[in-house]
């Protein structure tokens, strides 16, 4: 349903208020009542809108608006120089589950320097890969696992668990020589594909002991 042109003013500049509740107001109303001349404002918002609850409004605002033309906006994003708005296109894409952006779904995306981004991008391939293509989706995964703090590595963890079995073999090829850290994520992920209800910590904390004990050693004590 389209806004008259002062209904349209009114919510852009509540886009932009300095109150982040006004804001958020707002993106729920342009979800409420979608209307495609708002998708350039929505879109642009994203990529700078601070506050956490206001940008997943925003990006709902988005999932709400027609797909054909909300998808190919987002994937312009993708090549944004500013991360926030990599990161809250590849968010919004896997809320749409549109399955064309998956091509626009690429290697420097998933090993983007900024955590955040790669983060998104991970989430958002997992949703989109196609069938056949998974394994190899696995094994670019794999290659990142060690990577960043406890957060950035449960994301990972999370994404190749979401990948289901054929993840496996990618985590049982993560390369000895790569460091402990790299050999206990990868551990900890094949303990919580075989048992997605364990804890990430504890998962970790296992896979520490077992990659310092060696697995026959391990098994014993």
């Amino acid at each position: 349903m389209n806004q008259t042109q002062p209904d349209r003013r009114s919510l852009r500049t509540a886009l932009a208020a300095e109150n982040p509740s006004t804001r958020l107001k707002a993106a729920l109303a342009a979800g409420t009542r979608p209307d495609a001349e708002l998708l350039e404002t929505l879109v642009t918002r994203c990529a700078v809108e601070p506050d956490f609850y206001v940008r997943d409004m925003l990006t709902w605002a988005l999932t709400r608006q027609p797909a054909g033309s909300t998808v190919p906006r987002l994937l312009v994003e993708l090549g944004s120089g500013r991360p926030q708005a990599r990161s809250q296109a590849l968010h919004t894409l896997s809320k749409i589950g549109d399955r064309s952006a998956w091509p626009s779904i690429t290697q420097a995306l998933l090993r983007d320097a900024d955590d955040e981004v790669a983060r998104s991008a991970w989430r958002a391939a997992v949703v989109l890969v196609p069938e056949e293509e998974k394994a190899a989706l696995a094994t670019e995964l794999a290659a990142q696992l060690g990577r960043g703090d406890r957060a950035v590595q449960l994301s990972l963890s999370r994404a190749l668990v979401a990948l289901g079995e054929v993840a496996e073999p990618a985590l049982r090829a993560a390369p000895a020589d790569a460091g402990p850290g790299v050999a206990a994520h990868a551990r900890a992920t094949e303990l919580l594909l075989r048992d997605p209800d364990a804890g990430f910590d504890q998962a970790l904390d296992e896979a520490k002991r077992i990659v310092a004990l060696g697995p026959e050693r391990a098994a014993t004590c």
